[in-house]
């Protein structure tokens, strides 16, 4: 039989561009040769690149260092910066600013040059993973590796508009004008967006006519989109129309996210017929249905208690179906209308359906049924909660244990407390001040000693 010819590093990188499975992908890098493995392979840059950037994609972190402290006793490479800077971009998206830090630290063992470009990077990781307080120490390194640009500022006016720092974020505004760093369409949409959100319109028009005036930057779909969110916001329908008008005649493309604010407004406006024509139009213009567009719809229907068009929304007629959001706006107005039995059937039905409940989801079904005094129904939906890791406001749950000491229902009772001490370990001492108050009555005495020490002994 003939010896298979050997993979060359060339081919290698062609056959990994070309796998989609991370895992097969991983150990064809580990092993191209298999019947050669005395030999040691000699890996290109690229091949590197390309299995990192698989493997990082797909949170496959433990492998992926593998392969990185391979590429870092690897001097035959010099690596360069933009594939460090991927790496700690996927430590970001896992959620490990710790992970980031150190990659961004060990970029020189890796016989490369930290610029502002991987710090920029590490400084968008700590946003991501809202260190705020890492952000802000770090921002005073930024010296360091160059003068900060547009993307530097960017960040930073960012984490002080999460942070609910608006002020600070207009200092930071006005600090890069006077360093000559000229602000671009990101600068002005988060900004933007932040005094929206504060429902400073004013301001927030001002600056939209500043970026067109001194900038010469022209709007994109965000930041009108924003704008009409404001204005909506403060029942200003007209006025969003306005904005919706201009948009047109500057040819920008109308997205979903901006009809389902105008649809949405309109409906809580009561204006129906005329929601109906926006939506119309969405569909005449192209615009597809998102899942916000479904759970618009669903909360309009429910508010008219037409609940067959909520399900054939739900079922995905639109060719879309609702995201938990929908089945949460569902179930809250099925709860409302006393339909608790239909919002069991639907809450069972929700991961056939594709769609897993939420915390949410759970606290929506549990007050429901509290207020529909479905109690063994309630236990259950707790019982499932608290394992699921969840809990109930602690508010609810205190009512609810004190309708079942009103109720006299000490079995219930003593199960919820039980399920309560030794599963959720969320117990509050509201709840005991409630539970002592009214099962420890003189005429309870004998029945109160023996609820109290099942408790203690469960």
């Amino acid at each position: 039989m003939a010896t298979p010819k050997p993979i060359s590093p060339f081919r290698l990188s062609s056959l990994l561009r070309s796998q989609k499975d991370p895992s097969v992908a991983f150990q064809l890098f580990l092993y191209p040769n298999p019947q050669t493995n005395h030999r040691p392979f000699r890996h290109s840059l690229l091949s590197y690149d390309l299995i990192i950037t698989k493997l990082g994609r797909a949170k496959m972190l433990p492998e992926m260092e593998q392969v990185l402290h391979q590429l870092h006793l690897d001097t035959r490479h010099r690596v360069p910066e933009p594939l460090l800077c991927h790496v700690i971009t996927f430590y970001a998206r896992a959620r490990q600013p710790s992970r980031a830090v150190q990659t961004f630290l060990s970029i020189p063992s890796f016989r490369c040059q930290r610029t502002l470009k991987s710090f920029n990077t590490l400084l968008h990781a700590l946003l991501t993973c809202r260190q705020f307080d890492a952000v802000t120490e770090l921002a005073a390194r930024a010296g360091e590796f160059g003068a900060p640009d547009a993307c530097t500022y960017n960040i930073l006016i960012r984490a002080s508009c999460l942070r609910g720092h608006a002020d600070r974020a207009f200092e930071l505004f006005d600090e890069m004008r006077s360093r000559g760093v000229r602000p671009d369409q990101a600068t002005f949409g988060t900004l933007i967006h932040r005094l929206c959100e504060n429902s400073r319109l004013r301001e927030a028009f001002e600056l939209k006519e500043e970026m067109f005036r001194e900038f010469k930057l022209e709007g994109c779909v965000t930041i009108y989109t924003n704008l009409i969110k404001g204005v909506c916001k403060i029942g200003e329908l007209s006025w969003a129309f306005r904005i919706k008008d201009e948009m047109v005649k500057k040819g920008l493309k109308l997205d979903a996210a901006l009809y389902n604010t105008l649809i949405n407004a309109l409906f809580k406006a009561g204006k129906k017929e005329e929601a109906l024509r926006v939506l119309e139009e969405m569909r005449e213009g192209g615009c597809e249905w998102n899942s916000v567009t479904c759970n618009v719809m669903i909360g309009e229907y429910c508010r008219e208690n037409n609940f067959e068009e909520a399900y054939r929304i739900l079922d995905g007629v639109e060719g879309v179906k609702p995201d938990v959001i929908g089945y949460n706006v569902f179930l809250g107005w099925l709860c409302k209308e006393g339909k608790w039995s239909e919002a069991m059937d639907l809450f069972h039905d929700m991961p056939r359906r594709g769609c897993a409940p939420d915390v949410v989801t759970y606290r929506t079904l549990f007050d429901g049924l509290c207020r529909w005094r479905q109690f063994r129904e309630a236990v259950v939906v707790l019982d499932e909660m608290m394992f699921k890791g969840y809990a109930p406001l602690s508010k609810n749950l205190n009512a609810f244990v004190s309708e079942l000491c009103q109720e006299g229902n000490f079995e219930l009772l003593s199960t919820v407390l039980s399920d309560l001490t030794s599963k959720g370990k969320i117990c509050n001492e509201g709840i005991w001040d409630v539970v002592l108050s009214m099962v420890c009555k003189p005429e309870k005495v004998p029945e109160s000693f023996e609820l109290l020490d099942a408790l203690v002994l469960a």
